[in-house]
């Protein structure tokens, strides 16, 4: 098999085993995930207990007096809906394996999709606005759609073996303006290998169509384009665990992989939101690849800190535990 079928594989069989593996977790009594929870709080040391009070009060910065709305659900009456349409069944999941590690009569809202606004109550979402340093949100982020969000690989080509040149490959919409003036200015140009691979696009712009390019094939650029959609850009986090570089404007979203963290030109090549410098830094960092690999090796430092799973269910526990509390719920941060 080759490595183009094998990338067409790889999403299905993710999916396949999330689903095996949350379906047999559903059955487990909700007690004994409580007492699951409460050991995995525990067995965190002093370093990790700080990490994870870090990531909890980054993804949960709710205002003073948040409240929720009459539409808020208890976790005790939260299940599968089995005769639903199973939109969000990936979302449901990760968020029914956090709010069941708490007492069944609190409460909560949240909100699936891609939410690119705050909300007027105190909501779980996948995605939200960056909150400036010292802002608040009524967003607060879960690690929601994380087999589609959250899909790391390993890199076997160095930066200098790729060709240099910067590859974009995605579903492109109207309503996607940083999309759309990326193609508009580069998609006959040279230094990049661009295109969109929706054919039913509302953009009504056929040239634009290019073939789909799997993963494996956009590692052979030294350069890859994570230009946000409806709200983050989904590949900023395969591309940053590659030896490739992410190329883009600031994020104006995050998700739990805390982009609005993120340092440019020290995580990844900053552009202007035109994209006018653009050619400018791929040419410099072309010319000086060694501080293109600097900016690969911080990438990789930075994913480091979302492989540890109980780290990783600790900080959400802390979170939603923060949420509770905040919402005048919990006695106790």
């Amino acid at each position: 098999m080759n490595a183009v079928h094998f990338s067409q594989l790889r999403k299905p069989l993710r999916k396949l085993t999330f689903y095996i593996r949350n379906f047999c977790a559903y059955a487990v009594p909700n007690a004994i995930m409580r007492s699951r929870a409460r050991r995995v709080l525990q067995s965190l040391s002093a370093e990790e207990r700080q990490i994870a009070e870090y990531r909890a009060n980054y993804m949960c910065r709710l205002p003073e007096g948040a409240s929720l709305p009459d539409t808020a659900i208890r976790v005790g009456d939260y299940h599968y809906p089995w005769r639903a349409k199973h939109k969000f069944v990936t979302y449901f999941f990760d968020l029914y394996s956090v709010v069941r590690c708490f007492e069944p009569s609190l409460r909560f809202a949240h909100l699936f999709g891609d939410v690119n606004r705050d909300q007027p109550f105190a909501t779980f979402v996948k995605s939200r606005p960056v909150v400036a340093d010292g802002g608040t949100s009524n967003c607060v982020v879960l690690k929601l759609n994380q087999v589609r969000h959250f899909s790391f690989l390993s890199d076997s080509k160095s930066f200098r073996q790729k060709q240099g040149r910067i590859v974009f490959r995605n579903i492109v919409s109207r309503s996607q303006p940083q999309r759309t003036t990326f193609l508009e200015l580069f998609i006959n140009n040279p230094i990049a290998d661009a295109g969109m691979v929706n054919a039913n696009s509302d953009t009504q712009r056929t040239e634009w169509l290019r073939p789909f390019m799997s993963i494996e094939e956009q590692l052979d650029f030294k350069f890859i384009a994570c230009i946000e959609g409806n709200d983050v850009a989904t590949n900023l986090k395969w591309v940053m665990s590659s030896n490739s570089v992410a190329v883009m404007p600031r994020p104006r979203f995050e998700t739990w992989f805390m982009e609005g963290t993120l340092v440019p030109d020290y995580h990844y090549i900053e552009v202007a939101a035109d994209y006018h410098d653009l050619e400018q830094k791929l040419q410099y960092y072309i010319q000086h690849p060694e501080e293109a690999e600097a900016i690969i090796y911080h990438a990789h430092e930075y994913i480091k800190q979302f492989g540890n799973r109980r780290l990783e269910l600790a900080s959400q526990l802390l979170t939603a535990r923060r949420y509770f509390s905040q919402t005048g719920q919990l006695c106790d941060l």
